[in-house]
């Protein structure tokens, strides 16, 4: 995983991410509501953007420390405007994590963990750095994101399924909860232009051609017997450290 790269394309998407990430908000609204506990003293947020969980959880959480993550400085206004009590942080996360003895109640996460490779080194690094009862939620993407650019362009992030989810947690207490949404778009520009708006183009950095793009068009609108589509499978995982 490129992680210079995907710096580079939320950085420059940071002021169009609110008005475009509507199943990102959906997502963030669903984490907070799968918490049954309520208060919290010490919460880490990873990657927390332009704070559109952050802003949730202020509103719903009693805490008495806030520590909110993410690998993009510009992040920081954003955070700041919502409470000057929270500690942003920029840093890769798994950097932070191996750098910083601190250890947390609640650790939480809306739509980034796609973007971890060593998947289950990162959860068992997480999960080290929670206090007895502590509580490690975070939304993902199952397999079945963004299934209409995987089926025209061959590329997709390396999304596990459900089953895979259960086999990587099987030794923990974990609850686990998936979703579909589709949106759907006037044309298969627009759909390029949502996902490059939220920061999400970051698989490669190729540009297009105009032969590339309208090769594009033609393929989208063949898929899509009406409107174009695109598809998102949120996952949200619980896991309870006993």
């Amino acid at each position: 995983m490129n992680k210079d790269l995907i710096k580079k394309r939320f950085s420059k998407n940071l002021e169009t991410y609110n008005a475009n990430a509507r199943i990102q908000k959906r997502m963030a609204e669903y984490l907070i509501h799968f918490l049954n506990r309520k208060r919290f003293a010490e919460i880490l947020e990873i990657g927390c953007g332009t704070g559109v969980l952050t802003q949730l959880a202020c509103k719903n959480l009693v805490f008495e420390n806030y520590t909110a993550n993410d690998i993009v400085d510009g992040c920081e206004k954003y955070i700041k405007e919502i409470s000057a009590k929270i500690d942003f942080v920029p840093s890769d996360i798994e950097v932070f994590l191996k750098n910083n003895q601190k250890k947390y109640d609640l650790i939480l996460s809306n739509a980034v963990f796609q973007w971890i490779e060593n998947y289950e080194g990162f959860i068992n690094l997480l999960l080290s750095k929670l206090n007895p009862n502590g509580i490690l939620l975070f939304s993902t993407f199952g397999v079945r994101n963004f299934s209409e650019i995987k089926q025209v362009l061959g590329k997709t992030l390396p999304y596990r399924t459900i089953d895979d989810y259960e086999k990587l947690l099987k030794n923990t207490n974990h609850i686990i909860e998936e979703e579909i949404h589709t949106l759907k778009f006037k044309t298969p520009k627009d759909v390029l232009k949502h996902i490059k708006l939220t920061g999400a183009n970051a698989l490669c950095e190729t540009k297009w051609t105009k032969s590339d793009m309208l090769d594009f068009e033609l393929k989208y609108n063949s898929l899509c017997n009406s409107l174009p589509t695109l598809t998102y499978n949120p996952v949200y995982i619980k896991i309870y450290k006993d």
